[in-house]
């Protein structure tokens, strides 16, 4: 679930850049191609060759160019394809115009993140973004533990789709330790080893659901995924159906829910003084690299850039930070100590930078809104960007509360 956080991230912030081009005055030659999985790439190639030739047709010289170019770039794009991606593919072409009136020629193709039902060949002036921003509203899928005296089933649900996983029977005196082993291996993934559910849901009759939540055996990358406890009449598929029902309520925002599950764990961590938390650009950074972040928490709209600046003088190479305000300040980008001028080697979101890396550190990654109180608490008071660390930090290392 990490990974296809990380997938919807990238999309929404391609369609927010894609979405508010527009194509040359008067023109509908900007080109949204959508295949979904069932499609094959030899027949929108073939397609696409067709139209190149009828587009001599077009009365204006200049949309006749502006088509022949968008038409040529998916061609080109296609042809790095063996086949066609399992999820399906997105592509969109053509020539647009910038802020400073500038022509400019964009190709953009993706592999969604989730199979996409939708098919489109059009040329407008403007990119169509529907399917694409439908499939951002999608469901979340969302774990099941369902425990008993007998033992304990697995499940997911995703929308309407339900899906049991594994159940087994077991001596009541070890059901809570294999039920606590088995999370780990359907929950987690292997690969990244993230979360692969949104959120979690423990249901069962008497304490077996409790003990699991209270266990030290129960995995902590679980743990803030948990988003409901529910007491049910009976184990096993009629005990996963009535935790579905008793979670109704819950289940119609897990997104909501989930984000005031970890803002709570993480505002815990600072109540109860255990150090082991971390917030603000600089610090959240400095824990990153010493390796102490267990989960990452970042605003999903963070607008701090990450700039890498070498001194023209003495060709040092320092990292900066800067929001909006700060990079309109020319003295940030000046030595104080020399006056020299700092040349920008590199220029990138902050949080696009920590998409990319974050691996690197060992660490998870959550995104957060401002929609809920804790969310924009978070926001406001911490600068949009802390985590949870794995560790008290050393005496050395002190958190700034000022904030």
């Amino acid at each position: 679930m990490a990974d296809e956080n990380i997938e919807k991230w990238k999309m929404k912030k391609l369609i927010k850049d894609l979405e508010s081009a527009r194509g040359p005055s008067g023109t509908y030659t900007m080109m949204s191609l959508i295949m979904p999985p069932r499609d094959q790439i030899s027949r929108v190639i073939s397609m696409l060759g067709h139209d190149f030739e009828a587009a001599s047709n077009i009365k204006s010289s200049v949309s006749h160019q502006y088509v022949l170019g968008a038409i040529t770039s998916a061609q080109q794009r296609l042809g790095l394809y063996n086949k066609l991606p399992p999820n399906g593919l997105v592509m969109y072409t053509g020539t647009i115009v910038t802020e400073d009136g500038k022509e400019k020629i964009v190709a953009v193709d993706f592999e969604p993140f989730r199979p996409i039902n939708a098919s489109l060949y059009l040329y407008d002036k403007k990119f169509r973004m529907e399917a694409p921003k439908a499939l951002l509203e999608t469901d979340d899928k969302v774990g099941f533990i369902v425990m008993d005296g007998n033992g304990s089933l697995f499940g997911t649900l995703r929308g309407n789709s339900r899906q049991v996983l594994h159940k087994f029977s077991e001596n009541r005196h070890n059901i809570v330790r294999k039920t606590a082993e088995l999370a780990t291996l359907f929950f987690i993934n292997s690969a990244t080893s993230q979360p692969n559910v949104s959120g979690l849901i423990l249901a069962g009759s008497g304490d077996f659901k409790t003990e699991l939540r209270q266990s030290d055996m129960f995995d902590q990358r679980l743990q803030v995924k948990i988003l409901n406890v529910v007491d049910v009449s009976c184990g096993g598929e009629n005990g996963f159906k009535q935790a579905i029902e008793l979670s109704s309520e819950i289940l119609r925002n897990v997104k909501f829910i989930q984000e005031k599950c970890l803002l709570r764990k993480f505002l815990e961590k600072m109540r109860e003084d255990t150090g082991k938390y971390v917030f603000g650009v600089d610090d959240t950074l400095k824990a990153l690299e010493m390796g102490d972040v267990e989960v990452l928490i970042v605003w999903e709209d963070l607008d701090i850039t990450r700039y890498v600046l070498k001194n023209n003088i003495t060709s040092e190479v320092v990292v900066k930070h800067l929001n909006k305000e700060q990079e309109a300040d020319v003295s940030n980008f000046r030595d104080s100590a020399s006056s020299a001028d700092m040349e920008v080697q590199e220029k990138m979101l902050l949080l696009e930078w920590l998409v990319n890396e974050y691996r690197r550190f060992g660490c998870g990654i959550e995104f957060v809104t401002e929609n809920s109180p804790e969310g924009h608490r978070f926001c406001l008071e911490f600068g949009g960007i802390g985590g949870i660390l794995r560790h008290q930090p050393d005496d050395g290392e002190v958190h700034d509360d000022s904030a």
